[in-house]
């Protein structure tokens, strides 16, 4: 299938309206210039309940924010790991397809802002992110969340820290009901066909994801450190059932493809889903593609199968 006509348009605006690249500017005026990317999201559906709060982190005071769509005493629980390059992005432009989610589960769902690369590269955002897990497991009777029921997810970067979450769990001993991977970057490898046939001209560029991994990695040290890029774990069996959402022209379709694969081999139950003529971002963007709003209630539906 080509690119959908509403998200040919949407890059097309992007490409005139001349925006700098990531590694062109200040990290600081590229932040800044998120702020816009609320308008794209799309009307947020009113929960039961939000909080906004903070927990305490290794290094900081996390902000997090809670959607409950219940009273139950007893609800599943699904924490989000947001996406951004470990650089960028914030839990505002999340609200829509998270109150969804939320809605369409009955979860109760915990985002957190971790701290961001470059000022906390690895292993500090992913810290936070397995902090954020043993917080919820903790308080879940304060949370009045079942902690037997809990999934972790998250959409690119923030795919990436669900994944190694998930990896950690599993070698803790914590069993999770699902994982949730988002167009996950889980490799360092831009040797792949995906990162080749859509290096450039469909929002998230090659060279994009390259400046991102510098900034998260900072050099190659952790370069076989399965929870800073999952595709390098040596095992991968008993992790938690995973539900994998792609997009046709993305950089990093193949990266899912390679962790599903390794997950089956493993013997990890997958449901895996590309959705065509769509670009990497799309699932949190319910105001420029209805397909977005497709893509959550599949989510939904697969995570209401295993909680």
């Amino acid at each position: 299938m080509t690119l959908a006509p509403e998200i040919r348009a949407f890059l097309e605006a992007g490409a005139a309206a001349g925006l700098p690249q990531v590694w062109e500017a200040p990290i600081e005026v590229i932040r800044r210039s998120r702020q816009s990317q609320t308008a794209f999201t799309g009307p947020v559906e009113k929960v039961a309940e939000v909080i906004n709060t903070f927990i305490p982190g290794p290094t900081a005071d996390l902000p997090i924010r809670i959607y409950r769509p219940t009273t139950a005493t007893n609800a599943p629980a699904i924490i989000y790991l947001h996406g951004g390059g470990w650089v960028l992005n914030f839990l505002d432009i999340y609200d829509a397809s998270l109150s969804r989610l939320a809605n369409q589960t009955g979860a109760t769902i915990i985002s957190v802002h971790y701290q961001k690369a470059p000022e906390h590269p690895f292993p500090i955002p992913f810290d936070d992110c397995y902090a954020t897990l043993l917080w919820v497991i903790k308080n879940a009777k304060s949370l009045q969340i079942d902690k037997d029921r809990i999934g972790v997810a998250g959409d690119s970067a923030g795919g990436n820290l669900a994944s190694a979450v998930a990896l950690k769990a599993r070698d803790n001993g914590i069993a999770l009901a699902f994982q949730l991977l988002v167009y996950p970057a889980n490799d360092r490898n831009f040797d792949t066909a995906s990162y080749k046939e859509h290096a450039t001209g469909y929002g998230l560029t090659t060279q994009a994801m390259e400046w991102f991994w510098d900034q998260y990695l900072q050099g190659d040290a952790h370069d076989q450190n399965p929870y800073a890029i999952p595709q390098r774990a040596k095992d991968f069996s008993a992790l938690a059932p995973a539900i994998i959402i792609t997009a046709q022209y993305d950089p990093l379709l193949s990266d899912s493809e390679k962790y599903a694969e390794a997950l089956r081999n493993a013997g990890v139950t997958v449901q895996y889903r590309e959705f065509e003529g769509m670009i990497h971002g799309f699932y949190s963007n319910m105001g420029i593609t209805p397909t977005s709003a497709t893509a959550v209630d599949f989510a939904a539906a697969e995570i209401r199968k295993l909680i």
